[in-house]
């Protein structure tokens, strides 16, 4: 765990070595990807089952990729009514919050008299990754596909790898509660390819969204263009922002609630008070003992955990900015005064009854999250991510007479002389048909 202070001669260099840390996987799976990649493309479903044999240890056949209702029914019913109700609530919450995010069209006429516009349309098909190794995540099911069907997508194609051919029951139960149209028991860069070019078991779709491992980053990476991605993600992360009034436990079981997803995760405190940072360090020594991931969350901690001891708040939200995280706690005895000066941030979950695991779950805004700075620039997936906005223009003869020379005089600036004839014609009598 890294320990800094503002106050150290050598903050500035030590935090800008915070800020490069590579944690992303060292390992190059780029000519890996490619090579699945071209062989799905030309080979199809035959190396859909060569790769789910060999990846997942099971040998399936084309007519066993798609999960069949009466699979999934079966699924269903091995789980218990409070889960199944835990699961219906979170799905309400996060579809009632999506809902407020749908966009109306635009139309307006102007003082030249053209009619402006811009309408919103779902996408026709979108791909939803679901990953199937360390562990499964009905939870991500929920965030990536329930913004898609509130926008109305009307095919959303579920693939997820069932090492040794075992489903998660709940991933499925998720999966039909979202409105996930057609399910496959495909992982890995293949599911990718078989997504973005399609098989003869598998439509292609416009879209693929959802988490995975260094292989299925890659490929999303590698089939852009061929299709839209949501974002080539790395590991999670999260920055608590804590005064000494808080429970250093309560603090520390927040920082491994980030660390336990991943050895690569990222957890940092922020704190005005070095005797709670202190504290703050036992207590996560203290959990480590009892978590069943302590492995897995130890080695976070250990590699890529850190505890920053500010002068003042206004050094706080200095540094917030500049690591613009995926997540970030604030909890402090005014949070939104803090909030309102935070402008890189994934997700922020406001006072100390508000931990960051009620947004992986239940409060309703999307989960899946900017990582790595990108904050700085991008957004958590929303229903914008499963619309496409179309501006139009309506013009009449009066309307065009008023703006056209301008339009035709920059036309010719630019050496464009048809663009420029396209309008004179329609300005000369009776060039334009009357409708």
């Amino acid at each position: 765990m890294i320990r800094l202070a503002t106050t150290d001669a050598d903050f500035a260099i030590a935090f800008a070595t915070l800020l490069d840390q590579a944690r992303e996987t060292t390992e190059s799976v780029d000519r890996s990807v490619a090579a699945i990649i071209a062989e799905v493309r030309v080979q199809g479903d035959a190396a859909l089952l060569r790769y789910t044999e060999r990846f997942d240890r099971w040998t399936p056949t084309a007519d066993r990729l798609r999960i069949a209702a009466a699979e999934i029914d079966a699924a269903i019913a091995e789980i218990s009514s409070d889960l199944l109700a835990a699961l219906d609530l979170a799905a309400e919450r996060i579809e009632a919050f999506h809902h407020l995010q749908v966009p109306s069209d635009l139309r307006t006429t102007d003082s030249a008299g053209l009619t402006l516009g811009m309408r919103w349309r779902p996408l026709d098909t979108v791909g939803l990754y679901v990953p199937g190794g360390k562990a499964a995540y009905p939870s991500s099911v929920l965030m990536n596909a329930i913004p898609a069907n509130v926008a109305g997508v009307p095919r959303i194609a579920m693939c997820v790898p069932t090492p040794d051919g075992a489903l998660n029951p709940l991933v499925l139960a998720a999966a039909r509660r979202a409105g996930v149209t057609e399910i496959y028991r495909i992982g890995g860069a293949q599911a990718i390819a078989a997504l973005a070019y399609g098989t003869a078991s598998v439509a292609p779709v416009d879209r693929i969204v959802g988490p995975g491992n260094a292989y299925v980053a890659e490929a999303k990476r590698q089939v852009f263009g061929r299709v839209g991605i949501d974002a080539v993600a790395g590991p999670s992360e999260v920055v608590v922002l804590a005064d000494a009034v808080n429970d250093p436990r309560g603090v520390a079981v927040d920082l491994l609630a980030q660390a336990e997803h991943d050895e690569a995760a990222q957890a940092i405190l922020i704190t005005d008070d070095g005797a709670f940072a202190d504290r703050v360090a036992g207590c996560v020594v203290q959990e480590l003992a009892t978590l069943p991931r302590a492995a897995i969350a130890g080695a976070s901690w250990q590699a890529h955990g850190a505890i920053i001891v500010v002068g003042d708040w206004d050094e706080a939200i200095g540094l917030v900015n500049r690591l613009a995280p995926e997540h970030l706690q604030l909890m402090l005895r005014d949070p939104d005064i803090v909030f309102d000066r935070i402008r890189h941030a994934g997700a922020v979950f406001l006072g100390a009854f508000c931990p960051e695991a009620i947004g992986d779950y239940i409060a309703g805004p999307n989960h899946v999250l900017p990582t790595g700075r990108t904050a700085r620039f991008a957004s958590g997936l929303s229903v914008f991510d499963f619309l496409k906005r179309t501006t139009w223009v309506a013009a009449d003869a009066a309307s065009l007479a008023r703006v056209g020379p301008a339009a035709m005089a920059l036309a010719e600036a630019e050496g464009l002389d048809a663009h420029a004839r396209s309008i004179a014609l329609r300005l000369s009598s009776g060039a334009a048909p009357r409708h």
